[in-house]
This record gives C-alpha cells, sequence and structure tokens, in this order.
C-alpha cells in the first residue's frame, strides 16, 4: 500500500539538505543547564542540591504526578546551580547546572544486553518506560508511560511508529530509521506488548526510500509488522492525519487516538524504548537536525540534553552574518528564539537558523474569502472565522466552531495570501478558552 495521505495540507518545499548525513558526536558539553519542564504534565522537582556529584543517566527531578516522566543528568559532574533558566517554549523554568568532570561516568548499564521481551510483563515495560523518563521526542513530548497506558475500556489494535518526518529542514528521524531500524522495531515490538496489541505498522513518506528499505528488511517475515508509506505532504506526520491517511479512522473532536484503538509514537520514542529495556538508560540525549542557510556546518547530531544551542553552533563554525532568525524545531511549528542561549531539551529536534532571504516580514491585509485556508486544514476547520473571531475579541464564538480542535500545524497561515497571521489568532483563542474552562 503506498502514497496514502489525508485531506487538505500543503506541500511548503522540503529543504532536506541532511538526509544524506549521518548522526554524528559532538564534543561533550563543559556545563548543561537541564530544565525541570520537558514534558507535557506536571513539572519535576529537583531531587539534587547545590554541590552534589551526579552521574550520567542519574535521577535529578521527579515529580509524584501521573502525567509527568521524571529527568536525569546528561553528564557527570558537580551540580553548580539551581537556577530560573530560559526555557525554549517561552517563560523560564527551574533548571539544574551540572559542570561536567570530563568523565561521563555512567549511572546505567554501559554496554547493551541481549534482552527477551518475553521476559518482561506488560507492566514492567511500562514502569522501565517510565523511569527512563521517556516522552514523546517528535515534539509533542507526551510522557511515553502514560499513552501505553491506555483504560481498560478503550483497546488498542493498532501501534504506529511515526517516521513521516513531514517538517521542513528536519532529518532526525530519517537518519534514525536508516541507521537504527533494529532497535526502532525493537521498541515498537515492545510497545505492542505493553498495550497487548498483535499490530504494528511504520509509517514513512515516499521521499525516504532508504529509510523504507531499512524497515521493510526487518519485517519481511512478521505479519504482524508492515511498513506504510504516504505521500509527502505537510502535515502528513499529525497524529490524527497519520491515523485517517493509515486506517481511514478519524479522531473524535476532543478525543485521543485511543479513542479509535491507535498508539501513536515517534520513532526516536521507539529507539529510547529499546535503550531502557536493554541497558536501563534513560533519555538523557537526543538526535537533532542542525540546518538552515545560518550555519556553517549542518548535518544530524547526538547531543546531549541541557547542552545550550549557542556551544553547538560555535562547535559547527558559528552562524553567517546574515542570520535573522533562530528556531527550535522546523520552521512550521517551530518556536522562534530571542537568542541560542536556549537548552536542548527532549522536544528539540532541530535547530534552524535562516537568514535575511528566508525571514520577510509581510504587511497583514484584510481577508479577501479565498478559502485557501479551509482547503488545505487538516483538520476541516474554518480558519478565516476563527482569525475574525479573535480579531473582534469574540473567543466564546472560536470555541463554538472548535478552535480547540486546531493542531498549529500553520498551513492556514503559510497559504493565505493577505498574509494574516492565522494559527496566532487561534492560539490566542485557545488560552482564553482554557483559562476560562478552568476558572469555571
Amino acid at each position: 500500500m503506498a502514497n496514502q495521505t489525508f485531506p487538505g495540507g500543503i506541500s511548503p518545499g522540503h529543504f532536506k539538505d541532511t538526509k544524506d548525513k549521518p548522526i554524528e558526536s559532538l564534543e561533550l558539553p563543559k556545563k548543561v543547564y537541564i530544565p525541570m519542564e520537558q514534558h507535557i504534565g506536571a513539572p519535576c522537582t529537583p531531587t539534587v542540591e547545590v554541590g552534589d556529584y551526579v552521574k550520567t543517566g542519574q535521577k535529578i527531578g521527579e515529580s509524584d504526578k501521573f502525567v509527568s516522566a521524571p529527568v536525569h543528568a546528561s553528564i557527570s559532574g558537580e551540580v553548580v546551580d539551581i537556577v530560573q533558566y530560559n526555557h525554549p517554549l517561552g517563560n523560564t523554568s527551574q533548571t539544574v547546572v551540572i559542570e561536567s568532570d570530563g568523565q561521563d561516568e555512567p549511572d546505567y548499564q554501559d554496554e547493551e544486553q541481549t534482552v527477551n521481551l518475553d521476559s518482561f510483563s506488560a507492566e514492567e515495560i511500562k514502569n522501565v518506560v517510565k523511569e527512563a523518563g521517556i516522552v514523546g521526542l517528535g515534539g509533542a513530548t507526551f510522557p511515553t508511560h502514560v499513552k501505553i497506558s491506555p483504560p481498560e475500556d478503550k483497546p488498542i489494535d493498532t501501534v504506529l511508529i511515526n517516521g513521516a518526518e513531514c517538517e521542513p529542514f528536519l532529518t532526525s528521524d530519517h537518519r534514525l530509521m536508516v541507521e537504527q531500524a533494529e532497535k526502532i522495531i525493537f521498541g515498537l515490538r515492545a510497545i505492542m506488548k505493553a498495550v497487548n496489541c498483535d499490530r504494528g505498522i511504520i509509517a514513512i513518506e515516499d521521499n525516504k526510500p532508504d529509510a523504507v528499505e531499512a524497515m521493510n528488511s526487518l519485517v519481511t517475515d512478521d505479519d504482524s509488522l508492515e511498513v506504510m508509506t504516504f505521500e509527502t505532504k505537510y502535515p502528513q506526520g499529525a497524529e490524527k492525519q497519520l491515523i485517517k491517511a493509515a486506517l481511514d479512522r478519524e479522531v473524535p473532536s476532543g478525543g485521543l487516538p485511543m479513542d479509535v484503538g491507535c498508539v501513536v509514537n515517534n520513532t526516536g520514542t521507539a529507539l529510547a524504548v529499546a535503550d531502557a529495556l536493554r541497558t536501563n538508560k534513560p533519555i538523557l540525549e537526543r538526535v537533532v537536525t542542525i540546518s538552515g542557510p545560518g550555519i556553517e556546518q549542518s548535518g544530524n547530531f547526538m547531543v546531549r540534553l541541557g547542552t545550550l544551542a549557542s556551544d553547538l553552533i560555535e562547535q559547527l563554525g558559528g552562524m553567517g552574518d546574515q542570520t535573522r532568525k533562530i528556531i527550535m524545531g522546523g520552521p512550521m511549528m517551530g518556536i522562534s528564539q530571542p537568542n541560542a542561549d536556549f537548552p536542548v531539551i527532549k522536544g528539540t529536534s532541530g535547530v534552524l537558523l535562516l537568514t535575511d532571504q528566508e525571514v520577510q516580514i509581510f504587511e497583514e491585509r484584510p481577508c479577501i474569502n479565498c478559502g485557501r485556508c479551509v482547503d488545505s486544514c487538516p483538520i476541516s476547520l474554518l480558519p478565516n472565522l476563527l482569525g475574525t473571531f479573535m480579531e473582534h475579541e469574540r473567543p466564546d464564538k472560536a470555541e463554538d466552531f472548535n478552535a480547540l480542535d486546531c493542531i498549529e500545524c500553520g498551513c492556514c497561515t503559510y497559504i493565505c495570501p493577505a498574509r494574516r497571521p492565522l494559527v496566532h489568532y487561534i492560539r490566542v483563542a485557545k488560552g482564553e478558552i482554557m483559562a476560562k474552562r478552568q476558572n469555571k
């Protein structure tokens, strides 16, 4: 089955110049800034104090809330500060600062062990995933142990591994599938066991034939696993769009994939599950695509969490004189940063540097009712109306038109000939709607 897709969406261009660049390791950072908020849910509380010595992989933050994920040290050394530090998602967050001793002494089994999944129960897999602090590494950062613990009345029949990676410039998932396919398949099988499911799908866009080949080579003798290829279109990697394209199921408004019998995990998440089961290694590093016309040396790099983007950029030759914007993530859903002094966190899939040529400022004009935003919306919303409601400060009307269903993919803003900041309007609407509900 090939070239499946979903209604709506856009084709903003791929710019995957790093797709053939193997994953490289950079120098061990001399100092890391590790936020206690790296996941959806309750933030962690530090379990260490200034002056403590920590090992690589040691737990340094946790919460007693179910929807949360512990945080671990990414290097060994001394805790030199616990401060409020700039967070790449905005505002500040309580942050543990560790100065490296240069030894990188691990607090986990440093050598991979041969592991038989039959030796783990479903509950044991969930517990290992929780203790490893694994979250959705595609950017959403939802705690994985929560995602693979659906209630009994919502049985799961399909686990999807999301290898679409539709965001322009980003190629970290692509390289993981090419270089670490066996681990991803092992992680998929572990997730399937955790949710008591006997069907797994690896979903890949058709612009990644080498990834398709690598995955297919490992599933040909297993009837429970399947590689599906999809039309290259944005946002093919969004959960609801992937489920629609792969299974022709529609997640209901306000619902979750589990409502239609699915669990969706990123390729990096599946690999992290494999590492946790084989070595007890927690999330302490991830692959980051560093790209864009504003960087001297682009590529895919294994980066320790808490490493400042400014340190990464310096190691790669620095940024060009014409660099005007730094984005954590991709150009469609990434978050623009005021400077490069932000730490890499669990949800950092990329660091993108753009120049004057790409960063253009347009004057917003009135809506011309062309309907292009409506045609492109993958959720079948009416972005034009939602924007108009918020221009007139009517979040109540935006709520009536399902503003909370917006996945903030940016298709409407990208396609709008009047250059209306529609995603911004809808984000404001969603914030005001949620604030009203909380007050009630």
